[in-house]
């Protein structure tokens, strides 16, 4: 294993590219979430984030912050409107990062998903179709 990849920065952005961030290893932890807050902010049955110690992030370009709940800021882009990152008081040395933005969504692997309990019901693995839109 590459000694340097344990401390490699991953990067990402928004959908316009206005926003971008680097991440530097090692994170905290790789999950998936179920819970209807986090559908409801990215209209996704699920997502998938990367928890990173603050002082291990860095934006290029300013988000916009919305306070979603008691506790709960979610930083999106003011131009897109692409979703970020989420922070909780609960853990205030750390900000989770949507894996899905990152420019190499393939170099994390999640290790577990959280609040199962509210998944939606038809969310598991199906057939891969051919002829699909």
């Amino acid at each position: 294993m590459d000694p340097d990849a344990a401390t490699a920065a991953l990067t990402g952005h928004c959908l316009c590219g206005a926003i971008r961030f680097a991440a530097r290893r090692p994170f905290n932890w790789v999950l998936h979430c179920h819970c209807e807050s986090c559908r409801r902010a990215t209209a996704s049955p699920m997502t998938t984030f990367v928890s990173v110690p603050n002082a291990q992030l860095d934006w290029i370009g300013t988000p916009a912050t919305y306070a979603s709940s008691p506790g709960v800021t979610r930083q999106f882009c003011p131009t897109c409107g692409s979703p970020l990152s989420y922070a909780g008081a609960d853990k205030p040395d750390e900000t989770h990062i949507y894996a899905a933005l990152l420019d190499d969504p393939e170099a994390v692997t999640p290790q577990g998903q959280d609040f199962v309990e509210e998944a939606i019901g038809w969310m598991h693995p199906l057939p891969a179709t051919k002829d699909a839109p």
